[in-house]
């Protein structure tokens, strides 16, 4: 590359540690909006600048520019953050995940292949149990040694396309640019609980409950989803994602709680100390001009008019009057509440 496409890049990611509404995330856009034209929203609680075009405007080092825009965010909104800074959108998120509250983790491009060697294959992005659990039965455990494992093997091992990528990424490489965007549209349901949560029944009555009311609340307002997000927070603050996308756009509850005990079970957390579960439905569109795929089974008829009847009978009588028979017994105490 030569001339302005050779200029370094500097990519800044912030972790918003708050449980934020629609309207809340839209606002902080725009306040980072005031440091850098080219900001993207990442769903549900981070958002990524490109400070490249920005630092000289404002006479600061890359580093500063991000601790400026922290002290705002804390200073206007009350709300504390976390921020990775490097040289491309993977690096800067993997290194905001590896910052505790109100840390920056910056790596710079020299530093880049040596950050990254030690580190856990499963720190790089789209690295999900299965993946993990192929290269694991190989000794493959680290981001180094797939930057030193032939490039014929790993294709052996994972096959050409999804080998080629994982190389590139474990050398570091993202030529992503950081594009304005707006906050998708969503409807979450989020449950944070009074104490630690070890029992894998309890969790998934939890996910269960969130999938229902995430259901119900779509077909309140006449929307299907096309897409299923869980985070999973855990005892020390830290927190795990992952994203599904449905077969087809729904608000039917079983099918949304079919994909959350998916996205949960290949979490694979066996004891982890689960302190809040959030379940968000992107990729929104009307349930009037949306096309449901046919079914054969008389079943699912059946199951969507049961459904309609017990939304019937809670707008009539309250949440609390229908509780599918999946979740009865105890859930796990704390409460829920809604974000969009």
């Amino acid at each position: 590359m030569s001339g302005a496409g050779a200029r370094q890049r500097h990519i800044a990611h912030l972790h918003l540690h708050a449980a934020l509404t629609e309207a809340q995330y839209a606002d902080i856009i725009e306040l980072m909006s005031d440091v850098t034209p080219h900001v993207q929203a990442v769903p549900p609680d981070a958002v990524q600048l490109d400070l490249t075009s920005a630092l000289r405007y404002f006479d600061l080092s890359p580093y500063d520019m991000v601790q400026t825009t922290m002290m705002r965010l804390k200073a206007l909104y009350g709300i504390d953050s976390s921020a990775g800074l490097a040289g491309n959108r993977m690096l800067a998120a993997m290194a905001a995940d590896a910052s505790a509250p109100g840390d920056t983790t910056w790596v710079s491009t020299g530093q880049a292949a040596d950050w990254l060697y030690p580190r856990p294959v499963t720190a790089l992005p789209g690295i999900g149990r299965a993946t993990a659990q192929t290269l694991g039965r190989y000794g493959l455990h680290t981001i180094g040694q797939l930057v030193d494992l032939p490039a014929g093997t790993l294709q052996r091992l994972l096959g050409a396309g999804p080998a080629r990528l994982l190389a590139e990424r474990a050398r570091g490489h993202d030529p992503r640019p950081v594009t304005p965007s707006e906050p998708a549209a969503h409807l979450a349901a989020d449950l944070a609980l009074d104490r630690d949560c070890l029992d894998p029944a309890q969790q998934h009555r939890a996910v269960l409950g969130l999938a229902g009311q995430v259901g119900q609340r779509l077909r309140g307002e006449r929307q299907i989803t096309g897409r299923l997000t869980l985070t999973v927070r855990y005892a020390d603050r830290s927190s795990t994602t992952r994203t599904r996308t449905l077969p087809e756009p729904t608000d039917h509850s079983p099918a949304l709680a079919a994909a959350a005990l998916g996205l949960l079970d290949a979490l694979g957390l066996q004891r982890a100390r689960v302190r809040a579960f959030v379940i968000r439905a992107d990729a929104l569109q009307p349930a009037d001009g949306a096309y449901r795929q046919l079914s054969m089974d008389p079943g699912d008829d059946r199951a969507r008019a049961a459904e309609a009847a017990a939304d019937r009978a809670r707008r009539r009588f309250g949440p609390g009057a229908v509780h599918p028979a999946t979740l009865a017994g105890r859930a796990p105490q704390g409460h829920t509440g809604f974000g969009q």
